[in-house]
């Protein structure tokens, strides 16, 4: 229809007189309404006009003109055109009315149409609905359960759904204004009805949980009731739309941040229920809407055993070993799941045990050992390293996992250079070297990884790396020697240099090839100095405990041999302001210091003392005075 045409039918309609029985006036609002472009209509003035066909006694006249206006207010321009207060004010009274007399829905769908299209994306209209009292009438639509009009019913649902989500999404406000008028015990019933039969509700369903969407969004911490939870849970269960189980996941993801959800979720069987779906549906994931819809189904998964409660309680049931059974998945993101899942469930030292005693670490090893590679997924990477690192805390696990071949199979990933891998890779090898002397050692002389150790703890841009980084060889220097050279140290921090020195362990005692190859690195002193001044204690503490070896090994007069290296050592050290660093840490960790770390300071500092060119760098930055401040050893001085 060309705009002359329009324009003509326009001009018609306003000198057509309205009466009973008069049909020129509604063949005129079907033609109108029939009109495919709405933009054709933007430049007429209409409202007033509609709105008299709005007041019309004749129910035909006025269903097809509030037809008319659903259609015209597609238009941006005339949906703030018709944002008047009287239109908006005489929609909302046809809307009390209902459910009508004669029990028709026509009418009250098309009014719904056309003030739902008013509301879109247009605040002043919802704002007029509110200060007219109008979201009470919006809301009380929801309780019309039952609609003698069949013909009509789903499409009222569906246009009633539409009203109140465009105009819940005015915004926070209008949401908690919904809150208090009772809209979510109108929602409950409705979706409890839905929930008894799925299939025979569907429309009912997917036309009201959005407005539970919109709540969720827009009222802080929203907490469902439990019979709510369980019922989208169920709805979820038994449904075979995707839609309807998008939303029903979307929903369960918000609640399921709260723990009490988790454990109430976990023990209504969902996460059983969300496998035997993908099991049933993966072959069907083909498209990208399908994928997106599993990986949501799969997080929900690994989202409820991220709680204490639910994860040992499904620890108890088949969800353990579906998830062991997905370690052989060709699917990428059910593998991925299956471990995730299993990382979970690894928080606890019997659950580690257990997986080790049962060759579900193998089963893990394996699948690293396909995906370790630098164009391999690296989602699975680093769900694979954070089992693995959690599987190696127990100390009964360590040497097996060792054995099992977990550094082998890990050492490739260094050419990896995405920061989350890089930091679960050095977080994984940083728990496997606990205590495990043997492996330290080689480690140590692992040219790669200690080149790749100090460049990433200079130039990475995630902290967190260059934390591990920094922690990882400190820890490889303290596990490998701290055992050969502990009865050296003394129990407390204030005894003389000189006796320090007599009592440290001849050089025959111990090989000192593994830390003389780590030293041979250029950089690696540089990284222990520089991490006396890292943000955190604990790390400040293992550089103390790192440089108190190094200086027990090649510091003492005692050792004829490696005179080079212990030079070089102490060349490095006044390089890098050992002093200077010792001096920083005091200054700006001295209130915070444990009695441990305080030990640890001052043997480290009786410990350079052995050298005599260290002697004088301290001085120069005034470390015994500094010592003095520390609070916690005044307390001791005035005890």
């Amino acid at each position: 229809m060309s705009g002359t045409e329009i324009d003509e039918l326009i001009e018609q309609l306003k000198t057509t007189s309205v009466s009973a029985g008069n049909s020129k006036t509604t063949n005129l609002l079907c033609e109108i309404s029939a009109t495919k472009d709405p933009k054709l209509f933007d430049k007429h003035e209409l409202a007033d006009c509609f709105l008299e066909l709005t007041q019309c006694e004749d129910t035909n006249v006025r269903k097809e003109a509030a037809k008319c206006i659903a259609e015209i207010t597609k238009s941006e321009v005339q949906r703030k055109k018709f944002t008047k207060r009287d239109i908006i004010a005489a929609f909302l009274e046809c809307l009390r009315q209902v459910p009508t007399p004669d029990g028709s829905m026509e009418l009250p769908i098309q009014i719904c149409r056309a003030l739902g299209n008013i509301c879109y994306l247009n605040d002043e209209a919802r704002d007029l609905i509110l200060e007219l009292e109008g979201d009470a009438v919006l809301l009380q639509l929801l309780d019309i359960a039952s609609i003698d009009d069949v013909a009509n019913a789903a499409q009222f649902i569906k246009v009633r759904g539409g009203l109140l989500s465009n105009y819940l999404l005015g915004g926070e406000g209008l949401a908690k204004r919904a809150m208090e008028l009772g809209v979510m015990k109108k929602l409950q019933a409705i979706i409890a009805t839905g929930a008894s039969n799925v299939e025979v509700h569907e429309d009912l369903l997917l036309n009201t949980l959005p407005l539970l969407s919109i709540l969720t969004e827009n009222v802080a911490d929203l907490n469902f009731e439990a019979s709510l939870n369980i019922q989208l849970s169920r709805i979820l269960a038994a449904s075979t739309n995707p839609d309807l189980a998008e939303m029903c996941l979307e929903l369960l993801h918000y609640q399921a941040e709260s723990d009490e959800v988790k454990l109430l979720l976990a023990k209504d069987g969902l996460c059983e229920t969300i496998y035997n779906l993908l099991e049933k549906y993966k072959t069907l994931a083909s498209t990208s809407e399908a994928r997106a819809l599993m990986k949501l189904a799969c997080e929900l998964i690994v989202l409820i055993l991220t709680g204490d409660e639910s994860m040992h309680y499904l620890y108890t049931t088949t969800l353990l070993k579906n998830m062991v059974d997905w370690l052989d998945s060709s699917d990428i993101d059910l593998l991925t799941t299956g471990v995730l899942a299993l990382g979970n469930f690894a928080r606890t030292d019997s659950h580690c045990i257990y997986f080790v005693e049962q060759q579900t670490m193998n089963k893990l090893l394996e699948v690293l050992a396909k995906n370790n590679g630098v164009k391999d997924d690296v989602r699975l990477q680093h769900a694979l390293l954070s089992a693995l690192r959690n599987l190696v805390i127990p100390k009964p696990n360590k040497n097996a996992v060792i054995q099992a071949g977990l550094v082998q199979t890990i050492l490739p990933m260094l050419e990896i250079h995405q920061p989350p891998v890089v930091f679960k890779l050095l977080g994984t090898l940083r728990m496997t070297v606990d205590g495990q002397e043997k492996l330290a050692l080689e480690l140590l002389k692992n040219k790669t990884l200690i080149e790749q150790l100090v460049h990433w703890s200079k130039s990475s841009d995630y902290a967190g790396v260059t934390g591990e980084s920094l922690r990882l060889m400190a820890w490889l220097i303290k596990h490998a020697y701290l055992s050969k050279i502990a009865y050296a140290l003394p129990r407390k921090g204030d005894a003389p240099a000189e006796q320090i020195a007599d009592r440290i362990p001849l050089t025959q005692d111990y090989d000192r090839t593994s830390l003389s190859e780590f030293l041979a690195n250029e950089g690696t002193v540089e990284a222990m100095v520089s991490m006396l001044t890292a943000q955190h204690l604990v790390m400040q503490n293992e550089a103390l405990i790192a440089l108190c070896i190094l200086s027990v090994v090649y510091l003492s007069q005692a050792h004829q041999a490696g005179q080079d290296q212990a030079q070089r050592l102490q060349d490095e050290l006044v390089k890098y302001e050992v002093g200077k660093k010792l001096a920083e840490l005091i200054s700006k960790s001295s209130d915070s210091m444990t009695k441990e770390i305080v030990e640890n300071l001052q043997n480290c500092v009786n410990l350079l003392k052995s050298s005599e060119k260290l002697v004088a760098h301290l001085d120069q930055h005034n470390i015994n005075e500094l010592l003095k401040s520390i609070p916690i050893l005044t307390e001791y001085c005035t005890l």
